[in-house]
């Protein structure tokens, strides 16, 4: 069983999908394990690391002649992928409602294709999470991205000149990245709220340290979701909410927006006019900017002043966080590989329930439920 691990060529992917650590536990299996020169670099990884925890490091055709699995951070290019095994697994994040064009593509070459990022969110796969451990990441980096563009202090200071205020930190969407982001706003100082449309989540906020910041009186729209992700919300809840934020908002120093509804546009949280509302110096930081963005006005890539007020857009935002990222990411990965790991076939062999559910491509063609509807 011969693992491949790719240098990622997406533009300004710097994460890796296998560190020497989970080399060492790939090989341990039984595995061969070939890795693609430079791949670890951007994450801080040398190729001597690879080939002191036993992999072999040459250039892609080495790399993937024969490969029976190929991991990557990003679904790599069908085109770039010759010499791999017929039947071979594609094990990454494919983006699949987004790149549907590589998914066929992925089925014509008769690829197997596993998208990390339909892993269920059921007890047994947690440690197999991609988007719980980037996520977790993502919120920590946008705090900090925050702080960076920021003019002021976070904390409460009290000096011989005088008092300065701590900066009032609001969160929208209390997900993994929504939690972590309470966590470091905390760290730093700052008075932090936070909303979302499942009430669920107020006592995280609570257990935090954060207030929490919900529309009342709105029987019965819970914003749940399936999976453990929010869900629509009603028109009812949207306009019961967007006249309580637009009240809160208005008072903020930093707004940070994580939500998101998996295979649809990034709901609209924030509006130009509530925007306009904040003081000038304010900063918003849209984690949800490349699925079209929670912020109106936010752009992916780019940091925006409108009416003085920052809207932070930054792309890949695990990726600036590049090693430990990788470290976190790589682990998925392997946790997933092992725990179907079949000594008797020294391959893995997926059950149905995990296995239908991350199964994008098989025998030639598209099989997974989600992209059939």
């Amino acid at each position: 069983m011969k693992i491949a691990v790719l240098k990622e060529q997406a533009d300004g992917e710097r994460r890796v999908s296998a560190t020497p650590e989970t080399v060492k536990k790939f090989i341990a299996l039984g595995a061969t394990l070939a890795v693609e020169a430079g791949a670890g670099e951007t994450a801080s990884i040398a190729d001597a690391a690879y080939s002191d925890a036993g992999a072999s490091v040459g250039d892609r055709a080495a790399t993937l002649a024969g490969a029976d699995i190929v991991l990557g951070v990003q679904g790599p290019d069908p085109a770039s992928l010759n010499g791999v095994t017929t039947g071979a697994w594609i094990v990454a994040s494919l983006n699949p409602f987004a790149e549907r064009a590589r998914i066929e593509a992925y089925a014509a070459a008769g690829y197997e294709a596993l998208a990390m990022e339909f892993m269920p969110r059921i007890t047994r796969a947690q440690s197999m999470d991609i988007l719980s451990s980037q996520s977790n990441l993502s919120g920590y980096k946008a705090v900090l991205d925050a702080a960076a563009e920021y003019g002021r202090a976070f904390p409460m200071m009290m000096t011989a000149a005088g008092t300065i205020s701590a900066a009032k930190a609001f969160v929208m969407g209390v997900g993994v990245a929504g939690l972590q982001a309470i966590a470091t706003a905390r760290r730093l100082g700052a008075q932090v709220s936070a909303t979302d449309v499942r009430a669920a989540t107020r006592e995280q906020i609570q257990s935090l340290g954060a207030k929490p910041i919900f529309v009342e009186n709105v029987a019965g729209i819970e914003g749940e979701g399936t999976g453990g992700y929010a869900g629509e919300m009603s028109p009812e809840y949207q306009a019961a909410q967007a006249e309580l934020v637009s009240g809160h908002i208005a008072k903020q120093d930093i707004v940070i927006t994580t939500a998101l509804i998996p295979g649809r546009a990034a709901p609209r949280l924030i509006s130009a006019a509530q925007v306009a509302s904040m003081k000038p110096g304010s900063v918003i930081v849209d984690l949800a900017v490349e699925q079209g963005g929670n912020v109106e006005g936010s752009v992916a890539g780019e940091v925006v002043v409108v009416n003085g007020v920052k809207i932070v857009g930054h792309r890949n935002v695990p990726s600036r966080l590049a090693a430990d990222a990788s470290a976190l990411f790589s682990r998925n990965l392997f946790n997933f590989l092992n725990a179907f790991w079949d000594k008797d076939a020294g391959r893995p062999v997926l059950d149905a329930e995990i296995g239908d559910a991350i199964r994008l491509t098989q025998g030639g063609k598209i099989v997974n439920p989600r992209l059939l509807a």
